[in-house]
């Protein structure tokens, strides 16, 4: 219950700290319910949106992350960034492409992973980089099944 309360007052600060006022008051005074999704929660939804089998909520390094039978293919490494999974080439590539969204530091030169900031990439994107990071930790045959009722 401790931990409940906790997580919704550092919530609401976020949101104080964030928007500048009250959440749950409208400009005219009246209560308002919305809520900030976290960058985790746009991950879930957008992972889930594409309909990812076998893609379960763990954590990886102490972090949320995503798995697919047991593998991380995706978790947070701050509020800011995601560690997405990818192969080498394709990560020289996206890096260089938009080095203001695809990035590395020293710790993940030559890992198959890539720095991505949550602020900057759109859904469409972050669900093309979802899938490709599941692809490249599912099984083949569960990929494989993937793809053929994709093309459906």
């Amino acid at each position: 219950m401790a931990s409940r309360h906790l997580k919704q007052s550092l919530r609401l600060r976020l949101i104080v700290v964030t928007l500048g006022c009250n959440p749950f008051l409208a400009n005219d005074g009246l209560p308002m319910v919305q809520e900030i999704e976290t960058g985790f929660e746009r991950v879930r939804r957008l992972a889930e949106a594409a309909g990812l089998p076998e893609t379960t909520v763990g954590t990886s390094y102490g972090t949320p992350a995503l798995l697919v039978k047991g593998k991380s293919f995706v978790r947070t490494k701050d509020a800011e960034t995601l560690v997405v999974m990818c192969a080498l080439e394709e990560k020289e590539m996206l890096m260089e492409l938009d080095p203001s969204l695809f990035f590395e530091t020293d710790h993940y030169k030559g890992w198959p992973a890539m720095l991505v900031r949550l602020a900057i990439i759109d859904d469409a994107a972050l669900t093309q980089r979802l899938i490709a990071a599941w692809r490249e930790k599912a099984p083949k045959r569960l990929a494989a099944q993937f793809d053929a009722a994709s093309s459906r």
